[in-house]
């Protein structure tokens, strides 16, 4: 199968990630729970348990313990932006071989489609960085399943 554009994504850490936090801010003050969010996504609580030590740890999310614990934001919505968050999440941006460690490729010395790749990469990021949390949160009623929206 031939390698096209749809192949260059994120990766699912990243996308619970992103979930996750829109989750946190439709929840506004009120404490949620990683088994909340599972359900509203359909999603494993054991990914979404990584995804919210990484978050808590950042400082995205905060953590309270306890019986009747769980999550919040750790930030108001407009101080999360979304680039710094995707740059905590994704392992790597090494679109080509000669971005990546122990490059092999034997044209990188005068290669000019790194260059170029660079750019398209940096816009991405800068992108990303013009939208908080803020920009993509959603409602609570956007979460809630079984209620018709009007």
């Amino acid at each position: 199968m031939r390698k096209g554009w749809s192949e260059m994504r994120l990766t699912n850490f990243s996308d619970y990630t992103l979930r996750m936090l829109m989750f946190a801010a439709s929840a506004g003050d009120r404490l949620f729970t990683i088994e909340e969010t599972a359900r509203a996504f359909g999603v494993s609580k054991a990914h979404l348990n990584k995804v919210a030590n990484t978050l808590t740890r950042a400082g995205y999310l905060t953590a309270v313990r306890g019986r009747s614990g769980g999550l919040t934001l750790g930030r108001r919505p407009e101080d999360i932006r979304i680039g710094d968050v995707i740059r905590l999440t994704e392992p790597d941006f090494a679109l080509v071989e000669c971005f990546a460690t122990g490059n092999q490729c034997s044209i990188t010395r005068c290669c000019k489609l790194s260059g170029m790749l660079r750019d398209a990469l940096s816009s991405f990021q800068n992108t990303l960085d013009r939208y908080t949390l803020a920009d993509i949160a959603l409602t609570r009623q956007d979460f809630l399943v079984d209620t018709p929206r009007t």
